[in-house]
């Protein structure tokens, strides 16, 4: 579905900031697989929760690993290529009953598309073409609520945690 724009998706919002991949690990407690961002102008870091088959697309791009045929998200970035379209950036925008939620902005002739996207889907595509990855500020406070409500685990212990984490925890999968 496309949604009606709102702003240019090139400009940096007053909300958002710019992340990276900082690595892909499985969270201990849960055993499922999470993807940290990391604020590129703080330490702030962001844990989102991916399926298995999502983590793996993500990590195949993360390794530059090829595959005999194209994975889905190398068949949307060729598909966007090959129709003269761009993937200008995507956007972790929001976190709802425990569900994130993103948009991958892209241009097509001159038409600027907002597209609602899965985050894992969102991430594997902007590692395929190479566009920046920005999150809201609101999700980062949500983020920071969420986790303040966990038991026997406050919002500083998992920041600690995740600030702490070295290239051996997050295994080969670090960016």
């Amino acid at each position: 579905m496309s949604l009606p724009l709102q702003s240019d998706p090139g400009e940096v919002q007053a909300d958002e900031m710019e992340v990276k991949i900082r690595g892909l690990m499985m969270d201990p407690v849960t055993n499922m697989p999470m993807v940290v961002l990391k604020d590129i102008g703080s330490d702030a870091l962001v844990p989102i929760w991916v399926g298995i088959f999502e983590a793996n697309a993500i990590a195949l791009e993360i390794e530059k690993t090829a595959t005999p045929r194209p994975m889905t998200h190398d068949l949307l970035a060729n598909l966007i290529r090959t129709l003269d379209g761009e993937v200008r950036r995507v956007v972790i925008t929001e976190l709802k009953d425990d569900v994130f939620y993103a948009l991958i902005w892209m241009e097509r002739g001159g038409e600027l598309i907002s597209l609602d996207a899965r985050p894992s889907d969102a991430l594997a595509l902007a590692l395929r073409t190479d566009c920046p990855i920005y999150l809201s500020a609101q999700v980062l406070r949500t983020t920071r609520m969420a986790n303040a409500g966990v038991e026997n685990f406050s919002t500083e212990d998992l920041r600690r945690w995740l600030e702490n984490l070295n290239d051996e925890d997050l295994g080969r999968y670090k960016m």
